[in-house]
């Protein structure tokens, strides 16, 4: 390819992905058609959507999984899909505002709770989603598991009134916010990506040291996700180091020393 091929195509790359369009190849086009054919398909889309995209896709082959895959042992299926999704996705997006009945762990419920829906987060461990939402009335962050959501209405709210709840909830969330400083030993730097990839979840900031040749991670994170931190670095082991952060260092400590004293007892 020459010089002037490589400056249109580099153009009309630009100008395609300015303009929101994205290209994809016949394989990833014939996944999406069998994607589309699975029983969660109908709620993740609107009829419409899913009329459109097996409309368009209706010339492209399937794609053949039975010589790649063989299904043994099956367990239980959880679906990641939750059929409140679609809507609180789309009361996020224009920030608008709810009236929202949900149960709680000693099954008591409260009704019409004026709430200001800000995000929604996914639990690995747990497999659940969560709502994360602004109580109206008492000014505080709540958490809410989907499948405890009985009901949900919307509530007139003015885009004024939204920008100013939006405002009070990141000064909320960054009283909230913790910072610790994680640092990749030198011989694991190959391994960076897997390191990246524990903290995928997390707000990061990944700085490189040319002289000493070692790559260090400022990690920011909520107080009631420190315990999902620790579990990482647990994970990770010897592959990194807590340089800043005296709860981490702190915690990381007592579990070092209480598996030291099992083995010296079993001794």
């Amino acid at each position: 390819m020459n010089l002037f091929e490589k400056i249109f195509n580099y153009d009309m790359m630009t100008r395609l992905e300015n303009s929101g369009t994205l290209m994809i190849t016949s394989l990833e086009k014939s996944w999406l058609k069998t994607m589309l054919s699975h029983s969660a398909a109908p709620h993740a889309f609107t009829p419409a959507a899913l009329e459109k995209l097996q409309r368009v896709l209706d010339t492209e082959p399937d794609l053949d999984l039975s010589e790649a895959f063989t299904e043994k042992a099956r367990s239980n299926v959880i679906h990641v899909y939750h059929p409140l999704l679609r809507t609180l996705r789309r009361i996020i997006t224009r920030h608008g505002a709810i009236r929202l009945t949900y149960r709680v762990k000693d099954e008591r419920t409260f009704i019409n709770e004026m709430a200001f829906p800000y995000k929604l987060e996914y639990s690995q461990v747990k497999k659940d989603w969560y709502l994360l939402w602004f109580h109206l009335r008492h000014r505080a962050m709540m958490s809410t598991k989907l499948d405890s959501i009985e009901t949900i209405h919307d509530l007139p709210f003015s885009a004024e009134r939204a920008a100013q709840v939006r405002l009070q909830i990141e000064k909320l969330l960054q009283k909230r916010q913790i910072h610790a400083t994680i640092a990749v030993l030198k011989e694991y730097n190959r391994e960076l990506s897997r390191i990246l990839y524990a903290f995928s979840c997390f707000e990061k900031q990944v700085d490189y040291d040319d002289t000493e040749g070692t790559y260090t991670i400022r990690l920011t994170y909520l107080n009631n996700e420190a315990e999902y931190v620790l579990s990482k670095l647990r994970f990770l082991g010897k592959r990194v180091r807590v340089t800043q952060g005296e709860h981490l260092q702190k915690r990381m400590l007592e579990s070092a020393q209480r598996a030291l004293a099992r083995y010296e007892a079993g001794g």
